[in-house]
C-alpha cells in the first residue's frame, strides 16, 4: 500500500492512499463523492490492458485515506492532486475526474496548468457552477443542498441509502445493470467515510469553475448521462463545453449518475477513443454549441 504525505493535524499526518500500476501514458482517476478509487473497478482493467500507466487514488477524508478535519475545499483539494502529480512525477498525462473529482480536475488545471496534462475528462462532473445565481439561472436552488446537508447530519447512513439508489437509478437498473450486491459495496464504502469530510464536502460542490473551464488548453472529454439524478445535466455537463476551448461532448441516453458502472462498455469505448487520438496544436477559441 502506497501513501504520500500531504499535510498534518495536530500529531497527526494527512496521508493519500494511491495505487500507481502499469506503464505507458499515465492516467489519473479521480473519484467520485461519496465513494473511494475502488469506483474504479470497470475502468481500471481496460486501461491497463490497453498499455496505460493507471493511477488512482482516495482523496482526503475517503478510502483508505487520512481523516481529517478540515481541507475539504477545492483548492486544498487540488492542492493535493498536484503535490501527488508532483511526487510521482507525471507528465503527459490525461486527468480523469467522476462527479466531484470534476471540480479537482478543473481547479487544478485553473491553478497548474497543464505543464504535466495533455489532456482531461469530465465524467457525470459537477463543473462548471451547480449552484443557482442571478448570473447562473441554469444551476440547482441552494435549499437542495441545505436539505442534503441536513439530512447528512440527521442520519447520515440512511441518507446514502437513498442517495445511493438515485445514483445508479436503481428502480430502473436494479437486477440488470447494478447488482444489489454493487449497491452494498457502495453503500459499505460511502459509510467507512468521514463524517466530517462526507458533510464538508456538500459546499465544495458550490464552487464557481467557470474560469477554470475558460484556462484550460487540453482537449476535453465530457461524458455525462441525460437521466442523471445526482447532478442534473442541463446544470452542468451539457455546458461545460461551451466553456472549453477544444471540448467533446458525449451524452449517453438514459444513463444516470453511476455510468462507470452502469454504462462501463460505453464510457470505456469513448474514453479509450480519447486516449488514442492525438494531440494537435491548440485552435483559437471557438465556443462549442450546446
Amino acid at each position: 500500500m502506497s501513501y504520500l504525505t500531504v499535510g498534518k493535524e495536530n500529531s497527526g499526518t494527512i496521508d493519500l492512499y494511491y495505487e500507481d500500476h502499469g506503464a505507458g501514458r499515465s492516467v489519473i482517476l479521480v473519484h467520485g463523492w461519496p465513494l473511494s478509487s475502488k469506483s474504479w473497478e470497470k475502468q481500471v482493467p481496460v486501461l491497463l490492458e490497453s498499455g496505460y500507466r493507471v493511477v488512482t487514488y482516495d482523496r482526503r477524508g475517503f478510502g483508505n485515506s487520512g481523516k481529517p478535519t478540515f481541507g475539504y475545499d477545492y483548492d486544498t483539494l487540488a492542492e493535493d492532486l498536484h503535490k501527488l502529480m508532483t511526487e510521482l512525477d507525471l507528465a503527459e498525462a490525461t486527468l480523469v475526474g467522476f462527479s466531484m473529482g470534476g471540480g479537482e480536475v478543473a481547479r487544478y488545471l485553473g491553478t497548474y496548468g497543464s505543464d504535466r496534462v495533455e489532456k482531461a475528462v469530465f465524467i457525470s462532473a459537477i463543473p462548471p457552477f451547480l449552484l443557482k445565481t442571478a448570473d447562473n439561472p441554469e444551476g440547482v436552488d441552494g435549499s437542495v443542498f441545505d436539505g442534503i446537508m441536513e439530512s447528512i447530519a440527521a442520519d447520515r447512513p440512511a441518507f446514502l441509502s437513498g442517495f445511493l439508489s438515485d445514483f445508479y437509478n436503481v428502480d430502473i437498473f436494479g437486477g440488470d445493470r447494478v447488482s444489489d450486491e454493487v449497491v452494498r459495496l457502495s453503500w459499505n464504502v460511502a459509510a467507512a467515510a468521514s463524517p466530517v469530510g462526507t458533510l464538508d464536502c456538500v459546499p465544495a460542490w458550490l464552487t464557481d469553475f467557470r474560469d477554470d473551464l475558460a484556462s484550460i488548453d487540453v482537449p476535453v472529454l465530457v461524458i455525462h448521462g441525460d437521466a442523471d439524478r445526482i447532478v442534473p445535466f442541463p446544470a452542468s455537463g451539457k455546458r461545460t463545453p461551451g466553456l472549453v476551448k477544444d471540448s467533446r461532448l458525449v451524452v449517453i441516453e438514459g444513463g444516470p449518475h453511476g455510468i462507470t458502472w452502469t454504462h462501463a462498455d460505453r464510457v470505456n469505448r469513448e474514453l479509450l477513443n480519447f486516449l488514442g487520438q492525438r494531440v494537435q496544436a491548440a485552435q483559437p477559441f471557438a465556443a462549442n454549441p450546446t
